[in-house]
């Protein structure tokens, strides 16, 4: 049975409980957090705290429920919903990427250390008009990519490290506003405009048409001096 947010949600608070206790390292509740928004199905949700207590806590499923749908659902656009990750980002020895299209909530925070972030906004879904992102860097490090038609406001510091932020106003007034604060201590914070994937394939695509189209100019000159 698919798994909805609000079960998501219940055994992200069990795992974040258990490291409370010091029952789970920085490391496994990372992981295991990282399991749970991915997961698409109860099934998977259930081994993620199965070793640990007050798993008789979580909710037993709704009994199945019977969908008409042929299709998966899409969003309004046409494509496949967008991902949802947990607000909060661990990294402990280890990384984490997030990219494609995803939700970004208003708020994120991530602490890394000897680890790293890779955040890529490129393609995500802004559903609030104004997020932050609150970035803890020890001896790591973060790289997020932004989208080119936002506002971005860095507020960070760095310390024997660096936080550096390619700040930018956007012309649009209705442009989503980013604001990334936080600290690097020995480790660094970067956060620079990009384009999507998919402008860069659609300038790539459009770069091979002018080609095409200046190499058949060029067939049909010298096939016209020809038949002279």
């Amino acid at each position: 049975m698919r798994a909805s947010d609000a079960e998501r949600d219940r055994y992200a608070e069990i795992l974040r409980e258990a490291m409370a206790e010091g029952r789970l390292t920085a490391e496994e509740h990372g992981q295991r957090i990282d399991a749970v928004y991915a997961a698409k199905t109860v099934g998977e949700l259930q081994p993620l705290v199965r070793d640990l207590p007050g798993v008789h806590g979580v909710p037993a499923p709704p009994a199945p429920s019977v969908s008409f749908d042929k299709e998966p659902r899409t969003s309004d656009d046409g494509r496949p919903p967008a991902r949802q990750f947990s607000r909060q980002l661990v990294a402990v020895f280890s990384g984490i990427n997030r990219k494609g299209r995803w939700n970004v909530p208003e708020r994120v925070d991530g602490f890394m250390m000897f680890g790293g972030f890779d955040l890529d906004l490129t393609e995500a879904v802004f559903e609030h008009r104004e997020i932050t992102l609150n970035m803890v860097a020890v001896f790591g490090g973060a790289d997020i990519k932004l989208p080119e038609n936002v506002t971005v406001r860095g507020h960070g510091v760095g310390i024997f490290g660096g936080f550096d932020i390619d700040e930018h106003e956007s012309d649009d007034p209705n442009a989503p506003v980013v604001n990334i604060t936080g600290f690097a201590l020995f480790g660094g914070v970067s956060a620079k405009r990009r384009k999507s994937r998919a402008k860069k394939l659609a300038e790539r695509a459009e770069r091979h048409a002018e080609k095409a189209a200046l190499k058949w100019e060029k067939h049909a000159e010298r096939w016209g001096r020809g038949g002279v």
